[in-house]
C-alpha cells in the first residue's frame, strides 16, 4: 500500500523545464556524476522514455524507496510532467548506463507536504539513479552493416527463409540470449509474424554472410510485458546478426557458373547413370562433403530417386565434361530435418559439380570411324584374329592403357571372349589399316566393379588402329576348306596309296591346301601345332597312322554326335 502510494505521488508531480546539457546544478537540482561510460549510446531528452534503476534516500542517509528493492526497474517519460521535476531535470543528457547522484531541493520534490508517512515535508531527496534504457515513441528499427561480402546475388525480402546467428543484448550491453551458445541458428520466416516487428524490418535486405547491428525500440520488440526473466518490460533489444542462408519456400533449383565442353553430342535424360565429382556447401561457403576427398566419383542414377529431388533436377540436361553450380532450397534437399550434425535443419546446399561421364542402360557401342582406306575388300568378323594398336581412356580424356607400352601388338580372336564385350563388337567389320573411336558404355565394359586402374562404373573411348587380321574358322575347327574338299578324302590324303596316313604325309597335305587357297588353318597358333592335333583327333587307336576307317569329317563327327544324343532322347 506504502509503494502504489508513493509511486502515485510520483506521477502527480510538478514539472520543471531546464536546458538539455547538464551542469553540476541544474537549477537547484545538483548532479553528481559517479560513472560515464566511454561511448555515450545515447542520451536522454525531453519526449524520451527512460527506463532506470535508483536507491532514493533522505539527506540524512535514510532510504525511503528503491528500485532493486521492487526487483523492477522505473519507466518514465521527460519533459511531460510525469516524474519530480527535479528528476526530470537530473535525467537530461544521462547516457545509457552513466550513474549519477541526482540532489532534489524540496520545492522541486515533495514541498512542503511532503509524501505520507515516507517523504517529510520541506525535505531534500537524493536519488543514485543507473540509467538502463532511453527510447522515444519516434524511433525507427536502426540498422548498421558491419561486413557485407563482395559477391551478393540475392538479399532478403519478406515471405523468405533465414537462418541467422546472432548475440542479442540490452541497450546497457547485458546479453540476453546467443544462438552461437546454443550452436544453432535461429530459422525463421520474415515478416510473417514469425519474429518480433523489429527484426522483420532489420534483417529485410541482407546478404548471406553480412553482418549487421541491429537496434529496435520495445514497441517494436516486446514491449510493455517484456519476455521471460530475462527482457524486462519496455526494453531496448540490440542484435549482432550474421546472415547464414536464405531461401523461399517457392524456391526451384538454381544452376550458375556453368562451363559446357566445346563438344557435347549428348545430354543426360531420366534414367541414365552418371558419375560426377562435387563440392557440397552452404551458402555460406562452408563445406560439408567433397568426392574428391575420397578420390572417388558419386555414381547414381538420375530422376529415379535415388539422390534429393533438387539434385536429380540438377543432373539432368547435362554434358559430359560438364562443369556447374547446382543451389537447393532445403523443400528439395533435407528439409527440415536435416542430417545429424552434417546438415542442419531447412539449410540451403550448394553443389559444385564436375560431370566425368554418363550412360544409359539400353545404351549400344558407339562406333565413329576417323579414318577408312580406299579398296577395303575384306573385313574383320567373329573368329578373325586382329591385330591393333589402341589408347584407353576415359571420356574426360583420363589416360588408362595403351598398347605402345608394350612391345607387341595388342591380338584377339573376335567372339572368344578375349576382351571386353564392347571392344570385340567394337572391333568388327574393320579394313587392315582403318582407325576407329570406339565409346564402350560399362555394362559392356567392366561393370559396376570396375577393373584394376578402371573405376566402377567407367564409360571407355578406346582410339584404335587395326593393323593386320587372318580370318578364322568356327569354334570347334582348327581347318575349314575354302572350296570343295576331295570327293574321296583319305585318298588324297594317301599319296603313296598304303592305305595309311601318317603325321608328316597327312601334314604335307593340309599344308598345301593352305599354299593353294583352298583352305584354312585356325588363327593364332603354328601351322604344325594345329596339325599336330588335328592328326591326335584322327589318329583315333594312338598307332601313329589314320585309315580309311579312323578318318571323319567334324561335320560327319557333328552329326553323328547330334544324332546319338536324339536317341538317348
Amino acid at each position: 500500500m506504502f509503494l502504489f502510494c508513493f509511486v502515485s505521488v510520483l506521477l502527480v508531480a510538478t514539472w520543471c523545464s531546464v536546458g538539455c546539457n547538464p551542469s553540476p546544478v541544474l537549477g537547484d537540482v545538483v548532479v553528481d556524476r559517479s560513472f560515464t561510460p566511454p561511448v555515450c549510446v545515447r542520451a536522454a531528452r525531453t519526449g524520451d522514455f527512460v527506463r532506470y534503476h535508483y536507491n532514493a534516500t533522505l539527506v540524512g542517509g535514510e532510504t525511503f524507496d528503491s528500485s532493486h528493492q521492487r526487483g523492477a526497474a522505473k519507466v518514465g517519460l521527460l519533459g511531460e510532467g510525469r516524474l519530480l521535476a527535479g528528476m526530470d531535470t537530473g535525467l537530461q543528457g544521462m547516457c545509457v548506463n552513466e550513474r549519477r547522484r541526482v540532489t532534489i531541493p524540496p520545492h522541486l520534490a515533495y514541498g512542503s507536504t511532503g509524501a505520507g508517512d515516507v517523504v517529510p515535508p520541506d525535505a531534500t531527496l537524493v536519488f543514485d539513479v543507473h540509467l538502463l534504457d532511453v527510447w522515444n515513441k519516434a524511433d525507427l528499427v536502426v540498422t548498421r552493416t558491419v561486413s557485407t561480402p563482395t559477391d551478393c546475388r540475392r538479399s532478403v525480402v519478406r515471405t523468405d527463409f533465414v537462418r541467422y546467428h546472432f548475440n542479442g543484448s540490452l541497450l546497457n550491453g547485458s546479453v540476453f540470449d546467443s544462438s552461437y551458445a546454443r550452436k544453432q541458428t535461429h530459422d525463421s520466416l520474415v515478416g510473417e509474424g514469425w519474429l518480433v516487428k523489429g527484426m522483420d524490418e532489420g534483417l529485410l535486405g541482407m546478404c548471406v554472410g553480412e553482418i549487421r547491428h541491429i537496434v529496435i525500440p520495445p514497441f517494436k520488440a516486446y514491449g510493455e510485458k517484456g519476455s521471460g526473466t530475462e527482457i524486462p518490460p519496455q526494453a531496448t533489444l540490440v542484435f549482432d546478426v550474421l546472415l547464414v542462408d536464405l531461401h523461399n519456400p517457392k524456391d526451384n533449383i538454381t544452376v550458375q557458373d556453368q562451363v559446357v565442353p566445346g563438344s557435347c553430342p549428348r545430354r543426360t535424360v531420366v534414367g541414365d547413370y552418371i558419375r560426377y565429382h562435387y563440392n557440397g556447401s552452404f551458402l555460406n561457403g562452408v563445406t560439408f562433403d567433397t568426392s574428391y576427398q575420397r578420390n572417388s566419383t558419386y555414381n547414381t542414377y538420375i530422376g529415379m530417386g535415388y539422390v534429393i529431388p533438387g539434385m536429380d533436377q540438377g543432373l539432368l540436361g547435362v554434358c559430359s565434361g560438364e562443369r556447374r553450380r547446382v543451389i537447393i532450397p532445403p523443400h528439395l534437399a533435407y528439409g527440415e530435418q536435416g542430417v545429424g550434425d552434417v546438415i542442419p535443419p531447412s539449410a540451403v546446399l550448394v553443389f559444385d559439380i564436375h560431370v566425368i561421364d554418363f550412360h544409359n542402360p539400353s545404351d549400344a557401342v558407339d562406333v565413329r570411324v576417323t579414318h577408312r582406306p580406299e579398296g577395303c575388300n575384306e573385313t574383320t568378323e567373329v573368329n578373325d584374329l586382329v591385330r591393333y594398336h589402341y589408347n584407353c581412356t576415359l571420356v574426360d580424356g583420363t589416360p588408362l592403357f595403351s598398347s605402345h607400352d608394350y612391345e607387341s601388338l595388342q591380338d584377339a580372336v573376335l567372339g572368344a571372349d578375349k576382351v571386353i564385350d564392347g571392344l570385340d563388337e567394337g572391333l568388327r567389320g574393320m579394313c587392315r589399316g582403318e582407325r576407329r573411336v570406339v565409346t564402350v558404355p560399362p555394362h559392356l565394359g567392366h561393370g559396376e566393379r570396375g577393373a584394376t586402374g578402371v573405376p566402377s562404373s567407367a564409360v571407355l573411348v578406346f582410339d584404335i588402329e587395326l593393323v593386320s587380321f587372318e580370318k578364322g574358322v568356327p569354334p570347334g575347327y582348327l581347318f575349314i576348306w575354302l572350296q570343295e574338299s576331295p570327293p574321296d578324302l583319305f585318298e588324297a590324303l594317301d599319296s603313296n596309296q598304303n592305305q595309311e596316313v601318317p603325321q608328316e604325309e597327312f601334314g604335307d597335305f593340309i599344308k598345301l591346301q593352305v599354299a593353294e587357297g583352298k583352305g584354312r588353318v585356325k588363327p593364332g597358333r603354328t601351322v604344325d601345332d594345329i596339325i599336330a592335333d588335328m592328326f591326335t583327333n584322327q589318329d583315333r587307336n594312338k598307332d601313329g597312322v589314320i585309315t580309311a576307317d579312323e578318318l571323319k569329317l567334324k561335320v560327319d563327327e557333328d552329326r553323328e554326335r547330334e544324332h546319338t544324343r536324339h536317341e538317348e532322347l
